[in-house]
């Protein structure tokens, strides 16, 4: 009887563990802010703009690098998505295409359990949809603690690649090498006046992040995870990502499945198209044309 009855205890176990385990979801709220002081700067040395123009700029800059997130997330998987936002008249195409470039826009989703990831982009005009083995971060392992909303957090630090299509790490050119660039081009061509070309988006970056054990999952915002806890910072050196809110197994859950809209391409292949419409978007500026077809 006894032996019935343990063996009864166990199957019930099993059927809670495996409920239990669908039924875990967790949501937390991130706020992104990206720093804008090298395009600050570049523009106090535009005298082509009028403060009432760099202070219109500055406007839209701060839409464009402030940005609200949500992610839901399970045990294996999570989307993370930029919370919608009414857009002003008539800069609707434009602004998404900067939001996609500045990292939002679509939902990005990633499973932690198989490795892989997908987000669903618009880039002028077109839908894609990136998908791609989740990339794997060295993640060292810091002694330093701190609290982040009640949270004990640790950190851990790691070096990231840069993909080419997100200009969130702009970096100012070095003012030395800008100079030796100019000198090197006065005797062949004018120099150019296109604001980008002080620009750089370097190959690697450095990340600082704050996990925290007491949320067991291995998650975190955009396309972090790896760390034994929910990451609820992370900082690239130009990029704050700062978790504000957690809610445990709220009541209203949320579906967590990848997107499937657009033509599939690889994060590689994405980064490729951006890139050479960026740059050709550039020479047609450089030539006074500023129409531009996309094409297929």
């Amino acid at each position: 009887m006894n032996k019935s009855l343990f063996t009864l205890a166990l199957f019930l176990f099993g059927i809670f563990s495996v409920t239990a385990q669908k039924e875990f979801q967790g949501l937390a709220i991130y706020e992104s802010k990206t720093s804008t002081s090298d395009m600050s700067k570049r523009m106090e040395g535009n005298k082509d703009l009028t403060p009432e123009m760099r202070k219109m700029i500055e406007q839209r800059m701060k839409g464009m690098f402030e940005k609200t997130f949500i992610l839901n997330f399970d045990r294996s998987a999570s989307i993370y998505k930029e919370e919608e936002k009414l857009e002003a008249p008539g800069t609707g195409g434009n602004m998404r295409m900067m939001s996609s470039m500045m990292g939002g826009g679509g939902t990005y989703y990633k499973n932690v359990k198989e490795k892989v990831y997908s987000v669903d982009k618009e880039f002028m005009g077109k839908e894609f949809l990136i998908k791609d083995a989740l990339p794997t971060l060295e993640w060292k392992m810091e002694s330093e603690t701190r609290k982040i909303g009640g949270y004990t957090c640790y950190k851990a630090t790691a070096v990231k690649p840069v993909d080419a299509s997100d200009f969130r790490n702009m970096r100012a050119k070095d003012e030395a090498k800008v100079e030796d660039s100019k000198d090197e081009k006065k005797t062949e061509k004018p120099q150019s006046t296109n604001f980008m070309d002080g620009f750089e988006i370097p190959k690697e970056v450095i990340i600082t992040a704050w996990y925290t054990p007491e949320i067991p999952v291995n998650q975190g915002p955009e396309g972090y995870w790896g760390l034994p806890g929910l990451i609820l910072e992370v900082n690239d050196g130009k990029t704050i990502i700062l978790c504000s809110k957690v809610v445990m197994n709220a009541k209203e859950k949320v579906e967590i499945k990848a997107p499937n809209k657009g033509k599939e391409v690889t994060q590689k292949e994405y980064d490729e198209i951006v890139t050479a419409k960026m740059k050709e978007m550039q020479e047609m500026r450089r030539s006074g044309n500023g129409g531009m077809r996309f094409g297929r």
